[in-house]
């Protein structure tokens, strides 16, 4: 009934019509700028007076627009609504919740490049790294969507004579969502749609940084049919807001994407059972990485110095997949850090919605303090090659910057920095290459960069990351071909956009019926 799932394919921006086509969208949503969004309970519009204000961070006297901002007795309404929703939502059939989703990635693949527009003027997303974000916003529908028509049939349990065993999935009640801002569209709209398709009903508490794309989101979702009370739109702070739903005793799951810090203290919150609470709490969690690209001695350099600063620069460095540590043989680190220099000086900063530019801002002033205080941090450790300077007079920029002779200890080479900023660490061998690149708390993602098979192999058993790549960058997991998430520090290992990641929302139940 459904064709096969194909990722959606990204823009060739090169292509002359393909240009015209994001410039129009870019004026298009300029001329949108500003407008107010309202909270989302029970199928009510609700505005509050406290609002969320979301800037340009290129551009951070621009508003992008406000969002009213949801307080403990709004989330508790939220929580009432979604808990009632839920009666009639799990009894739906599988094809019908997915029928929403195709509907929306439809919706979603027409309106591509406003959307991406929008990723672009709210956090500062160049125009592929945002076409990017939106494909992967649609593949995670339509993935989704088929993988919970293939789960409704539930797995296959062996009967003996005389009876007959079923092994079947069912939804396991309120979620919480509470996604990130960095892929602000991707993420936020894939940990939504999957508790939804498979049943459950979900409160959703967007990132205060992009809390207007995840607006635009909900009105999708909203005109593809999804009943009153399955999704509420809930945009508040942390410690008000999210805490309160995290501990709520009818919320059944929480999905959380974020730091390493606030991805722990959910999970210990989580833990706790609250009166009224008669079940225990699941937690999907990612949190963070501080992810190493491997450079061998028989390594192609060119392959080499690609990978680097792919994975190090795209998005300013802002990816939890990010590759901030390069870790390279003796024989060829020379070269290698020359050659990473000379493209780092020739990389582009600017305004994200300007045509060719490769690294727009950071998100905000936190984030560009936090990164301009790790640049001392590596003056001290190590030596600056390129960059470190930083300019927050108009917008949040930084300079992409390499920082080479780092102790594999150091603080450089261990704190998770998320901005433009690649370390590099010699070491003399392979062995002691994997052991540098294991020596982190976190686990998300690695590069290897060998032509020597065996090395590639004992990296396969030995780099204990989440996701493994050879010869390539770390970043830019595709949904369904490779499923994404971190061992470690750096989460639960829940596969984002993979063949079980929905099971992780269910409750598998067993049905013996003697004959």
């Amino acid at each position: 009934m459904y064709t096969p799932f194909k990722h959606e394919p990204f823009t060739d921006f090169s292509v002359k019509e393909n240009k015209k086509a994001f410039e129009d969208a870019l004026k298009k949503v300029k001329g949108e700028l500003n407008k107010d969004y309202t909270l989302l309970v029970n199928g009510q519009h609700i505005k509050t007076d406290n609002k969320i204000t979301s800037v340009n961070p290129a551009k951070k006297d621009e508003v992008v627009g406000t969002v009213s901002k949801a307080d403990q007795e709004i989330a508790e309404q939220a929580m009432q609504a979604a808990s009632d929703a839920f009666e009639d939502w799990r009894k739906w059939s599988a094809e019908s919740r997915a029928g929403i989703l195709f509907r929306a990635a439809a919706k979603i693949r027409r309106r591509k490049h406003e959307f991406s527009a929008y990723l672009a003027y709210e956090v500062g997303k160049p125009w592929k790294e945002a076409d990017a974000d939106t494909a992967e916003a649609i593949d995670f529908l339509e993935y989704y969507a088929r993988q919970m028509i293939e789960l409704d049939k539930g797995k296959h349990v062996e009967s003996r004579e005389g009876e007959m065993n079923r092994y079947i999935y069912q939804p396991s009640g309120v979620a919480v969502v509470i996604p990130p801002w960095n892929l602000a569209f991707a993420i936020m709209a894939g940990t939504t749609v999957a508790p939804l398709v498979t049943g459950s009903t979900v409160v959703m508490k967007p990132a205060s940084n992009s809390p207007v794309i995840a607006a635009k989101f909900v009105e999708v979702l909203e005109e593809s049919g999804l009943p009153k009370g399955v999704l509420n739109f809930v945009p508040g702070s942390g410690g008000e807001v999210g805490d309160y739903l995290v501990d709520h005793p009818k919320t059944s799951l929480i999905s959380f994407t974020g730091s390493r810090d606030v991805g722990t203290r959910i999970i210990e919150k989580a833990a706790k059972v609250q009166p009224g609470q008669n079940h225990l709490k699941q937690v999907i969690a990612e949190m963070g990485g501080k992810d190493t690209v491997v450079v061998d001695k028989s390594a192609d350099i060119d392959t080499a110095v690609d990978a680097i600063v792919v994975s190090a620069f795209g998005f300013s460095g802002q990816k939890c997949s990010s590759g901030s540590r390069a870790v390279v043989h003796e024989d060829v680190y020379d070269e290698v850090l020359d050659r990473v220099a000379k493209e780092t000086k020739e990389l582009s900063v600017g305004n994200a919605t300007e045509d060719n530019v490769y690294m727009g801002p950071v998100v905000d002033q936190a984030a560009f303090d936090k990164i301009m205080g790790y640049m001392e941090v590596g003056k001290e450790e190590g030596r600056l090659v390129v960059g470190g300077n930083g300019d927050d007079s108009k917008g949040y920029f930084i300079e992409p910057t390499v920082f080479a002779d780092l102790d594999p200890k150091s603080r450089m080479q261990q704190e998770e920095i998320f901005g433009p900023v690649v370390c590099f660490t010699k070491v003399k061998d392979f062995d002691e290459a994997i052991e540098v690149a294991n020596n982190t708390e976190y686990g998300l993602t690695g590069a290897v960069i060998s032509e020597d098979r065996q090395n590639l192999e004992r990296a396969a058993r030995d780099f204990h990351v989440g996701n493994l790549y050879f010869n390539r960058n770390c970043t830019g997991a595709i949904v369904g071909y490779q499923p994404f998430g971190g061992f470690k520090m750096s989460g639960t290992d829940s596969k984002a956009g993979g063949p079980d990641y929905l099971q992780l929302h269910m409750q598998a139940k067993t049905i013996s019926e003697m004959l």
